[in-house]
């Protein structure tokens, strides 16, 4: 199962305001994990759970993977934090400095929320270190910054890619509809939730508008089978890569 970043309420980085940052919790005060263990244990299912989280050392956009008997297994704090009009999210996040999380009871999923998703750098270190699906809990609306307002299509060629490049699946998640804050500032979410498969091909997909439930079924056999097979990290060459590393 997959939600949204932040589902639990309205995305409140839409604008700066001191009042925002009592959202956050700790995680053992956090209401939204509390219900989220409980409903797992019910259901039997692995979730990714994105909440505020309050910590000793800052306040951070989180994810807590809560594996199908209710157990935490780790908490991911968001690496790349934007910073663009409607989406002023460092008012509110520090960097995150976990890593990424990769144990599961149905396999090993890798977590990126949001921006982290646009990097391929971390699709690739997530599969590296073994994850066998990706999953991106999203909020993306219009962006005055882009082209046209929308970058939905090429965010979907980016999941795609990462899907493809990797040979891993890949679930994304995205908010809906408009949401509005007090001093009139609005944001159109612009939905297109998918799951695509190790080949990179949509295996389902929202439209731009509606609140649905995908459901999909991948093969993540086959998907580690031809990741061996297809020689894509057999073939690297990390020795050529250091740029990536140097700023």
């Amino acid at each position: 199962m997959l939600l949204l970043e932040l589902f639990a309420g309205p995305y409140f980085c839409q604008e700066r305001d001191p009042a925002h940052f009592e959202l956050a919790r700790t995680i053992d005060q956090s209401p939204v994990v509390a219900r989220m263990e409980s409903l797992v244990r019910e259901l039997g299912v692995v979730l990714p759970v994105s909440f505020y989280a309050r910590t000793a050392d800052g306040l951070f956009n989180s994810v807590a993977v809560i594996d199908a008997d209710g157990r935490r297994l780790g908490v991911y704090r968001k690496s790349h934090v934007p910073d663009d009009p409607g989406y002023v999210e460092t008012s509110y996040f520090a960097d995150g400095d976990t890593g990424f999380r990769v144990d599961t009871a149905v396999g090993r999923v890798g977590v990126g929320i949001c921006w982290d998703q646009w990097f391929p750098e971390a699709a690739r270190v997530m599969t590296l270190l073994g994850a066998q699906l990706l999953v991106h809990p999203t909020a993306i609306g219009s962006d005055p910054l882009y082209p046209g307002g929308s970058p939905m299509a090429q965010w979907q060629r980016c999941m795609q890619g990462h899907a493809a490049a990797n040979s891993v699946p890949v679930l994304a998640s995205n908010r809906v509809g408009t949401e509005r804050t007090g001093s009139g500032r609005s944001l159109d979410f612009l939905g297109r939730s998918l799951v695509a498969d190790h080949h990179g091909e949509i295996l389902t997909r929202a439209d731009e508008h509606s609140e649905v439930v995908l459901l999909a079924e991948v093969d993540l056999a086959q998907a580690d089978a031809e990741r061996q097979m297809w020689g894509l990290f057999r073939d690297r060459r990390p020795e050529l890569y250091g740029r990536l590393t140097t700023g």
